[in-house]
C-alpha cells in the first residue's frame, strides 16, 4: 500500500476528513498536513507541504482539496518533479495516473461529492504509469521553459 499526504485549505477540510478514514480502510498510510480547522486559511500553504513530502520520497502520493480543486492544482504544479491533476471523475484519475504519471490528485470538494471522491481516489491509486510513448512526453514537460524559444 502507499503513504498517501493529504491536505486541505477550509472548503476542502470535511472532504479530506472523510478521506483520510477511507484510505485507511484502503490500507494506506496517511500523513495529514493540514489544515485542522474549519476558519478560513490559505491553499497554497498546504500544497507546499504535502509537494514537498512528495518531493523528498516521505510520501508516494498527495491528495490536495480546496473549493473547486483549481488553487491546490496550480499550486502544486509550480515545483518541478510534481504533476498535479484536477479530476472530477474515474477516468481522468485513471488516465492522470497511466499517461501523466501524476504523483498529486487534486479535488473540488464544492465540485464532487463524497462518494465520488471515493471513487475518484480509489482509480487514482489503483493505477501504475504506462511508460512506454507517454515517457517521452513526460520529458518534453519536464523540459519546458528551459530553452528560449525566438519567434
Amino acid at each position: 500500500m502507499a503513504v498517501v499526504v493529504v491536505g486541505s485549505d477550509h472548503a476542502g477540510f470535511d472532504l479530506k476528513e472523510s478521506l483520510k478514514l477511507f484510505l485507511e480502510k484502503l490500507g494506506h498510510q496517511v500523513i495529514d498536513v493540514g489544515c485542522f480547522f474549519k476558519e478560513r486559511t490559505d491553499y497554497p500553504l498546504f500544497a507546499e507541504r504535502a509537494c514537498q513530502l512528495v518531493l523528498k520520497s516521505l510520501a508516494d502520493y498527495a491528495i490536495l482539496i480546496c473549493g473547486t480543486g483549481l488553487g491546490m492544482c496550480i499550486a502544486s504544479n509550480r515545483f518541478k518533479g510534481i504533476r498535479a491533476a484536477l479530476c472530477t471523475n474515474e477516468y481522468m484519475a485513471k488516465m492522470a495516473r497511466r499517461h501523466n504519471d501524476a504523483n498529486v490528485l487534486c479535488l473540488g470538494s464544492r465540485v464532487v461529492g463524497e462518494d465520488l471522491a471515493k471513487e475518484i481516489v480509489r482509480a487514482f491509486l489503483g493505477e501504475k504509469f504506462e511508460g512506454g510513448r507517454h515517457e517521452r512526453r513526460l520529458y518534453m514537460v519536464e523540459s519546458l521553459g528551459e530553452e528560449e524559444i525566438t519567434l
